[in-house]
């Protein structure tokens, strides 16, 4: 299956990942078959075979099963970290189609999930979120965003299969760096989220 770990998956792992054939199909399992993990980011860091177990998952753990899915129908699993003031970062798995750049998420406010490969850079792509991506006061808090880091690095710790959680790889998100999207002074002249849109960005969240 294209892994160095693949050959550990369990049976029941194998039938899921069999389903996963295309980035479409990734997400919609994430959105329908993996539940919000209302645990803060900071609390939980599921392993792709945790996520699995428990069918739950918050941003950084629906990204690392979006990667190991990504990754076993042949694209590389690659992440990307968005940075936030105010507020929680989120968690990408991305890919490229034709050269342009997608990314699959899980999330729970609709407008940060996934986007189609129509992005000629990663900045383009992260841009494509900001609007979207907002806090309980109505802030627009993206600020920053890391380059795609390829979870094969991780692969001597069998990330894809590990029977615990994974804290090495938030860790080194948080080690990296990040490239700001506003310029001085940009962030005094930000407008609140319109009402609409804040309620279209929490249609079918989960309470709190």
């Amino acid at each position: 299956m294209g892994s160095p770990d693949s050959w550990t998956f369990t049976a029941a792992e194998g039938r899921i990942y069999k389903r996963l054939t295309t980035p479409l199909k990734i997400q919609r399992f994430l959105d329908e078959e993996i539940a919000y993990n209302l645990e803060p980011s900071g609390d939980t860091c599921y392993s792709p075979r945790m996520v699995l177990e428990h069918r739950l998952g918050h941003c950084m753990e629906g990204a690392l099963l979006a990667a190991a899915a990504l990754r076993l129908i042949g694209y590389p699993p690659l992440i990307v970290d968005l940075e936030a003031v105010r507020d929680s970062d989120h968690v990408l798995a991305v890919y490229r189609e034709g050269g342009r750049w997608g990314s699959l998420a899980k999330s729970d406010y609709s407008g940060l999930r996934s986007r189609e490969p129509v992005y000629k850079t990663i900045r383009e792509l992260v841009m494509s979120y900001f609007e979207h991506y907002f806090n309980t006061a109505s802030e627009k808090t993206l600020r920053g965003y890391s380059r795609p880091v390829n979870l094969g690095r991780f692969d001597s710790l069998g990330w894809m299969t590990q029977e615990r959680e994974v804290w090495e790889i938030p860790y080194y998100l948080v080690d990296i760096p990040h490239t700001t999207i506003l310029l001085p002074g940009m962030e005094k002249k930000l407008n609140k989220m319109d009402r609409r849109l804040f309620d279209a960005g929490r249609l079918g969240g989960v309470a709190h």
